[in-house]
């Protein structure tokens, strides 16, 4: 490789780098955010004995799950506009990634409840707790447990996932390595080092991952 490629790649490092951290990252982080609490609303509408609720958050998850996340992120940025609803890309990005997010982990959320056996309600109901209690103090604890590689397994794709909102004009690391390539004109150069960049965060939150595990393994085993 030439003398102006490793330029290239010397004085593009630090843009990237600063846009995954400055952008990236709290777009992967607010989105994760809302999304696991808009899933655990879900999940529970969903194991509700409300038939009204149980449609409409199975018609969500249907919706979502069904559609390709780009083309939810379109209808949210440039589709809204015709019906007088105009967002900027941060805002229409968050609302596309956590709306996706809560709809994946729903299931995630709702299959850890699930899996907690139907004993652990009738000793909290026969110590006289609510259903809301038990829920809140022995199930959900239980089940967040369950959720917890799952989930993580999201977050972590959704690092990757964060690459659509350039789609929409919001300047993450990928919409930078964009800009740099209309100058640069090196595309698979540029690219890869934005892909080595993404594979280094995924590779920490691998880590962090099965760190959490680990820990997790061990307080169940107590």
């Amino acid at each position: 490789m030439d003398e102006r490629k490793w330029q290239i790649l010397l004085d593009s490092l630090l843009p990237l780098l600063k846009a995954g951290v400055a952008f990236t990252v709290p777009l992967t982080l607010i989105s994760f955010a809302l999304g696991l609490l808009l899933a655990i609303v879900t999940a529970l509408a969903r194991l509700s004995s409300w038939r009204a609720l149980q449609a409409i958050s199975k018609f969500y998850v249907w919706v979502i799950r069904g559609t390709p996340l780009l083309v939810q992120l379109f209808i949210i940025f440039y589709g809204l506009p015709s019906v007088g609803v105009t967002l900027d890309p941060f805002p229409a990005a968050v609302i596309g990634f956590t709306l996706s997010v809560g709809a994946y982990g729903s299931e995630i959320v709702r299959a850890a409840i699930l899996s907690i056996h139907k004993g652990q309600w009738e000793a909290a109901y026969s110590i006289g707790m609510t259903r809301f209690q038990a829920l809140r103090r022995i199930i959900l604890p239980q089940a967040s447990r369950v959720a917890v590689p799952p989930l993580a397994n999201s977050f972590i794709s959704l690092v990757k996932d964060t690459s659509l909102a350039a789609t929409v004009t919001y300047t993450e690391m990928f919409r930078t390595a964009q800009q740099i390539t209309s100058t640069t004109y090196e595309p698979l150069l540029v690219y890869s080092e934005a892909a080595v960049i993404y594979l280094l965060f995924s590779t920490v939150l691998s880590g962090l991952q099965n760190y959490l595990e680990k820990r997790l393994d061990r307080f169940s085993a107590r």
